[in-house]
C-alpha cells in the first residue's frame, strides 16, 4: 500500500480514515483497515535486543516464553505474545527503532504544507491546517512514550473497576519503559469484526448501547 510506504505519519492518516466507513467505498475502507495492526513488521531479533535493553535483562529471565514473531504491528510499534513466570499471559509493545526521527522528519514536512496550504489557498484561513499539525504532532509525540500509554490504561482501569461494561487489561508496571509496555492479555473479538460478531449472535444493539455508555462514563470526573 503507498501509504506504508510514505511512512509512519501517513499509515496513521489511513488509520483514521479507514474509521470513516461513512465517506469511503468498502474495498477501499477494508484496505485501510489493515493498517489497524498489519503493517509490516521490524524484525523479531530486533525487537528482543530493544527489550533486553530496555528492561536490562534477557527476556528469558522477564518471561517464561517469548514469541520473536509479532502478534501485530502498527505504524510506531508492534506487539509480542509471552508468558510471565507467573504463568500469566501478555503482550509486549515495542516502539519501532528509529522512530522518532522519522516522525520528526514527516511532522516537519506536514508543517510544510500547512503553511503553504493557509498561505494560498482560499480556505486555508478557515480550515487552519497549521493549528490541526500542531494538534496532530502532540498527539503523536505521546504515542511515543509508552509510560504515557501505562498511565492513560492503569488510570482507565480504576475509572472501570467497579463496572461490568468494560474490563480493562492490567499493566505490569515493573517492565514498563519509555519504548517498551507488558499488558496483561485478552481475547476477543475486535469490535470492527462485524462478521465475527454476527457469527457469536452478538445483540449488536446492546453493544452500541454500552459504547455510548463507556463513552460517557470516561467524561465523568472521579
Amino acid at each position: 500500500m503507498a501509504l506504508e510506504a510514505l511512512g509512519p505519519i501517513f499509515i496513521k492518516f489511513g488509520q483514521m480514515l479507514s474509521t470513516r466507513r461513512d465517506l469511503l467505498p468498502e474495498d477501499i475502507a477494508d484496505e485501510l483497515q489493515k493498517l489497524q495492526d498489519q503493517v509490516p513488521p521490524f524484525c523479531g531479533a530486533e525487537a528482543t535486543t530493544l527489550i533486553e535493553e530496555a528492561l536490562g535483562e534477557p527476556v528469558s529471565q522477564v518471561f517464561a516464553e517469548f514469541s520473536v514473531d509479532p502478534l501485530a504491528s502498527a505504524s510506531v510499534a508492534q506487539v509480542h505474545k509471552a508468558t510471565l513466570h507467573t504463568g500469566e499471559e501478555v503482550v509486549v509493545k515495542v516502539i519501532r527503532p528509529n522512530i522518532h526521527k522519522t516522525i520528526t522528519q514527516d511532522i516537519q514536512l506536514l508543517h510544510s504544507l500547512a503553511q503553504l496550504i493557509q498561505h494560498y489557498s482560499q480556505d486555508g484561513k478557515r480550515l487552519r491546517p497549521v493549528e490541526v499539525v500542531s494538534d496532530y504532532e502532540k498527539t503523536i509525540v505521546n504515542e511515543l512514550d509508552l509510560l504515557i500509554e501505562a498511565g492513560n490504561t492503569s488510570q482507565l482501569r480504576r475509572n472501570f473497576e467497579q463496572s461490568e461494561l468494560l474490563y480493562i487489561p492490567q499493566i505490569h508496571w515493573q517492565y514498563c519503559r519509555n519504548n517498551v509496555l507488558v499488558i496483561e492479555r485478552i481475547h476477543g473479538i475486535p469490535v470492527a469484526d462485524i462478521a465475527a460478531l454476527n457469527a457469536q449472535h452478538t445483540d449488536m444493539k446492546k453493544l452500541a448501547e454500552r459504547g455510548v455508555e463507556i463513552f460517557f462514563h470516561t467524561g465523568i470526573p472521579r
